[in-house]
């Protein structure tokens, strides 16, 4: 070969590196955009049904008392199929596995509007979590598979803020249509965007099969889920969910009546704090998702601590009124959003390939029962007073802060052991 040529392929090949690093980008975005409509719509479909209860209560004939069944059949449905796929999701190709979830969803979603009394929407939300769950699981495994570790913070932070977004919209839109076209109308609504959804996961996701070889060297066998729950590392990842979960669910539950009976904030103003809560969230976990790529999880979350722990002392334990209800509460969304991006970016480091999927089911089961164990338990331990404040909040946000404080030292286990296991 010439000089002439071997210049010229030199010159080449700079442009060649170049197009491929950019076509590359592309793709990791079409697919992280697509993960995040699959958790808008995920989070739709259960935000959206809680702010109709009275609604879809007074036509079904349905006990009010009863609602809070009609949320928890959703979250405890979601946490048993999470147990479940735990030991076998990782012997699908990945695409199949979330458009045969989000079929489900659909499904699940769409009964909810056929409804016709209580027993028939509680197994139609039941059907919504068994597959809504396995979604959520998968969904986190496609990022860590298609994105890098150096911009799975950023991935994470823009998968993760459809969370917020569909808090933001949720709630008003879901309203809206059930005044509009009635209760049943936002149940085919968010059906049809799952339908959507599966389709675009068809179109756009490549087949995701590099995991199966591995989990397909053995034969299925039911010590698997065992071998799931009972890893070290794995374990301290459960312990990060169960505390970022429980300590936010120990709070939300109570949170409007808090503000309202508590706190004295106008019911017409409470949508602003939802809506500036939401925005916020939205926001700091894009911010917090670059925070994570540059500065680590570890220094996140700390910061993400300190800032709850301020919102706690302030709106909890030494509340003046001396600033507004929804400057205190905004930050409390945004340390909660914050811990989030923070921890899930150091869980997708953790599981291998060939079983990742399982042990993201398995965190999607933890996260579920923690959340379900924080709202029963908030609610055991406050008492409702005869003008309608909650007493005992001062002292469920020390438990709530209690358990938050334990996020940083798992976290922190977790990131030496993957260090460790760096250097061998």
């Amino acid at each position: 070969m010439s000089p002439k040529n071997i210049d010229e392929l030199q010159a080449l090949a700079p442009q060649s590196v170049l197009a491929e690093d950019s076509a590359s980008s592309a793709r990791e975005r079409k697919v992280v955009l697509l993960i995040a409509a699959v958790q808008f719509v995920n989070v739709l479909d259960f935000v959206m049904v809680m702010p109709m209860g009275p609604d879809f209560a007074v036509a079904l004939g349905i006990d009010m008392s009863h609602l809070g069944a009609i949320g928890g059949a959703y979250t405890l449905a979601a946490a048993v199929a999470g147990l479940a796929c735990s030991t076998f999701l990782d012997r699908f190709d990945r695409r199949t596995v979330l458009m045969w979830s989000m079929a489900g969803l659909a499904l699940g979603t769409v009964s909810g509007g056929f409804a016709w009394n209580l027993t028939s929407l509680l197994v139609a939300r039941v059907i919504a979590g068994l597959f809504g769950g396995p979604a959520t699981a998968i969904a986190m495994s496609i990022i860590a598979d298609t994105v890098p570790n150096q911009r799975r913070g950023r991935a994470m932070g823009t998968v993760m803020g459809s969370f917020s977004l569909a808090s933001v919209v949720g709630i008003p839109a879901g309203l809206e249509l059930a005044t509009a076209g009635g209760w049943r109308t936002p149940f085919f609504a968010i059906g049809a965007l799952c339908v959507v959804v599966t389709l675009l996961s068809r179109l756009l996701l490549p087949e995701l099969r590099d995991h199966m070889a591995q989990a397909l060297a053995r034969p299925l066998q039911l010590r698997d889920a065992a071998t799931i729950l009972a890893r070290r590392e794995f374990w301290l990842c459960y312990m990060m969910a169960i505390a970022a979960a429980m300590s936010a669910f120990l709070l939300i539950p109570n949170l409007s009546a808090y503000s309202q009976f508590n706190l004295g904030l106008p019911r017409d103003q409470l949508g602003s704090l939802y809506l500036y809560g939401g925005l916020a969230s939205f926001v700091s976990m894009w911010l917090t998702g670059r925070a994570v790529d540059r500065f680590g999880s570890l220094g996140v979350t700390l910061f993400a601590t300190a800032l709850f722990f301020g919102v706690l002392w302030v709106g909890f334990w030494h509340w003046t009124g001396a600033i507004s209800v929804i400057a205190v509460f905004v930050p409390y969304f945004i340390a909660n959003s914050s811990r989030n991006v923070a921890f899930n970016a150091t869980v997708s480091r953790v599981a291998q390939p060939h079983e990742r999927a399982r042990f993201m089911s398995a965190m999607s089961a933890v996260q579920h029962l923690a959340a379900a164990a924080g709202s029963i338990a908030s609610g055991m331990l406050l008492v409702e007073l005869p003008d309608h404040r909650l007493q005992g909040m001062a002292a469920l946000a020390v438990v709530a802060f209690g358990i938050a404080a334990t996020l940083p030292l798992w976290l922190g286990l977790v990131e030496r052991r993957l260090r460790a296991q760096a250097l061998v």
